[in-house]
C-alpha cells in the first residue's frame, strides 16, 4: 500500500493563515503526476510551528482533497507521548491511512526510551504507524536493534530512515522482517535505498518534480535500472539544491518561484540568503522548471 514516490507535503500559508485553495491544488497536482501517498505535517509541512488546531485542520483538509484517491500518511509525532497519542487518535479518527512518527526531539531518550515511546503510541492508537528516523533533527538515532524490538509491535509497519547511512539502512534491512517497510527519508538515496530493499522515498523534492520522482521509483520496480539511474542523475543537481538551506526553506522558495504557492514560511524559518537563492534559481532553470 506505502511504496513508490509519497510526498512530504509542504504546509502552503497566505497572510499568516493556511492557505486551503492552495493545499488543495497541491493535492490534485501530485494525483495528477503519480505521487502514491500524501504525508502532511512532517518536516517539510513546518509542523513545529502549526498549532493544535492547525496540525488536525492540515490533515483533515488532505484527506477531504485527496478523496480516498491516495492514501494520507498523516505526521502526528511529538516529543511529549501524550501529545503524539492525540494527535494519532485525531488522524485515525478523520480517516489517515497511517501515521508518521518521528522519534521524540530535544528530550534526547534512550534506546529503551523511544521503545517505549513508540509501543505507547501503538499501544493506544488501532492504525498503521511508520516511524521516522532522522537523528539530525532530533539529536537521537533509531539503532537498528530498536528497530528489531519494534518492528515487533502491532501496528508497527515500517519506517522513513533519514540516517544519511546506507550502512544502517542495510542493517535494517537484514535484522527486520521481510514485511517491514523500508522507506528512503534522503532524496538523494532513493535509488541506493531501493536497491537494498527499501519501498520508495517520503520526498521533498517531489513538492516540484513529482513525475520523475514517481517515474523512477516505477523504473526500478519494473526492472528499468538504466532508466531509474538516468533519472537518478538528473534529479541530483536539483535535490542538493533542496537543502543548501534548511528544509522547507529552498523547497517553499522553488515553488513561489514556479508560482505553485505563495512561498510564505513562519518564523524561525526565513527567506534565502541571496547568493543561496542564485543557486536555487540556476538548478530551476536548468531543469526548465521556471
Amino acid at each position: 500500500m506505502f511504496k513508490g514516490s509519497m510526498v512530504a507535503l509542504v504546509t502552503p500559508f497566505k497572510d499568516g493563515r493556511i492557505d486551503e485553495k492552495a493545499l488543495e491544488g497541491l493535492v490534485e497536482f501530485h494525483i495528477k503526476n503519480g505521487t502514491t501517498a500524501l504525508v502532511p505535517c512532517g518536516t517539510t509541512g513546518e509542523s513545529a510551528t502549526l498549532s493544535y488546531d492547525e496540525h488536525d485542520k492540515v490533515i483533515e483538509l488532505t484527506i477531504r482533497f485527496a478523496r480516498g484517491r491516495v492514501p494520507v500518511i498523516a505526521g502526528t509525532g511529538s516529543n511529549s507521548t501524550e501529545e503524539a497519542i492525540a494527535l494519532t487518535r485525531h488522524a485515525k479518527k478523520v480517516g489517515a491511512a497511517a501515521s508518521l512518527q518521528v522519534s521524540p526531539y530535544y528530550n534526547r531518550p534512550t534506546q529503551k526510551g523511544l521503545y517505549l515511546h513508540f509501543k505507547a503510541i501503538a499501544e493506544a492508537v488501532d492504525m498503521p504507524i511508520v516511524l521516522y528516523n532522522i537523528a539530525s533533527r532530533t539529536g537521537v538515532n533509531i539503532e537498528p536493534e530498536t528497530f528489531v524490538k519494534l518492528a515487533a509491535i502491532k501496528n508497527i509497519i515500517g519506517v522513513k530512515e533519514a540516517s544519511g547511512s546506507l550502512e544502517q539502512m542495510a542493517r535494517i534491512r537484514k535484522l527486520c522482517p521481510k514485511e517491514f517497510l523500508l522507506i528512503s527519508g534522503d532524496d538523494a538515496l532513493t535509488l541506493p535505498v531501493l536497491s537494498i530493499g527499501g519501498v520508495g522515498i517520503i520526498s521533498v523534492v517531489a513538492n516540484i518534480i513529482p513525475r520523475d520522482v514517481a517515474d523512477m521509483c516505477i523504473a526500478f520496480e519494473n526492472g528499468n535500472i538504466s532508466k531509474a539511474q538516468d533519472l537518478h542523475y538528473k534529479m541530483l543537481p536539483l535535490v542538493k539544491a533542496m537543502f543548501i538551506e534548511t528544509n522547507p526553506i529552498p523547497v517553499k522558495t522553488a515553488m513561489g518561484l514556479m508560482k505553485m504557492i505563495d512561498p510564505s514560511l513562519r518564523l524561525p524559518m526565513c527567506e534565502m540568503l541571496p547568493e543561496n537563492r542564485e543557486k536555487l534559481v540556476k538548478e530551476l532553470k536548468d531543469y526548465k522548471l521556471v
